[in-house]
C-alpha cells in the first residue's frame, strides 16, 4: 500500500492566483477548480472554476456551464507557473482540494513520499512566501485503516494551552470525573466561567484540526 501523505496549505495574498480575486469581488466562495499544466514552450494555461453567485465576476472569462444559480467558468492566462495550482501541477502534485474565501486560498495536495513533499513545500516558499503550511497527514505504512491527523496545538494561547493540560492531567474527561470545574478552576486561580470560556476555545481550535 502507498505510503503518500496529504498536505493542506494556505495563502492569505489575494493576488496568488486570479481566481481568489474573483471569488472575493463576487462575494462568493469556490470549491471547485480544475488548472491544466502547460507544456514547455506553451504560452497559455487554462482554469475552470465554478461559482455560486447571482451576479457574474468581472475579467476576460467564459462561461460554459450553467445550473441554477451554479455557473462554470473558464479562464485563460500566460502559461508561467505563477499560481500554486500550476505550481504543483508542474512538480508532479496536482491540487486535490480548492477553496478560495474571503480573499483567502486553501489547496490539499498529495505527496508521494517526504523526499516529494519537502521538494513542494520547498518550491512553494521560493515562489510564494507568504504560503502557510496547515496540516500533513502521513498515509498509515502497513496499510491498515487508520484516520490520523496532526494538531497544531500552537494555535492555543499559553492559557488555554494550560487549562486543557491541568484539566486533563486531573481527570476532567474522564467519565466519571475525577475533578469538577470548580476544582480545576481553583487550582488555575480563575473562576469556573473563566475556566470553561478558555476550555471550549481550545476545543474549537482542536476539533478544527481534527475535523
Amino acid at each position: 500500500m502507498p505510503s503518500g501523505i496529504r498536505a493542506t496549505v494556505e495563502f492569505t495574498r489575494r493576488d496568488v492566483c486570479p481566481v481568489v480575486n474573483l471569488s472575493e469581488a463576487a462575494e462568493t466562495t469556490v470549491h471547485s477548480l480544475t488548472a491544466n499544466v502547460c507544456p514547455s514552450g506553451c504560452s497559455e494555461s487554462v482554469t475552470e472554476f465554478t461559482l455560486e453567485a447571482d451576479r457574474a465576476p468581472d475579467g476576460d472569462l467564459t462561461p460554459i456551464f450553467s445550473r441554477g444559480s451554479t455557473h462554470r467558468y473558464r479562464l485563460s492566462h500566460d502559461g508561467d507557473a505563477n499560481c500554486p495550482c500550476e505550481c504543483l501541477g508542474e512538480i508532479g502534485c496536482p491540487v486535490t482540494r480548492y477553496v478560495a474565501r474571503e480573499g483567502t486560498l486553501t489547496v490539499v495536495f498529495h505527496a508521494a513520499d517526504y523526499d516529494q513533499l519537502q521538494a513542494a513545500i520547498g518550491e512553494l516558499r521560493e515562489r510564494f512566501p507568504e504560503v502557510n503550511v496547515k496540516r500533513f497527514v502521513r498515509s498509515p505504512p502497513d496499510g491498515q485503516p487508520r484516520d490520523t491527523v496532526s494538531v497544531n496545538r500552537s494555535k492555543l494561547t499559553a492559557r488555554q494551552l494550560e487549562v486543557v493540560e491541568t484539566a486533563y492531567e486531573r481527570g476532567y474527561f474522564e467519565r466519571p470525573r475525577r475533578a469538577n470545574a470548580t476544582e480545576i478552576a481553583a487550582e488555575l486561580g480563575i473562576n469556573p466561567s473563566t475556566f470553561r470560556e478558555h476550555l471550549t476555545a481550545a476545543e474549537s481550535k482542536i476539533l478544527g484540526d481534527v475535523l
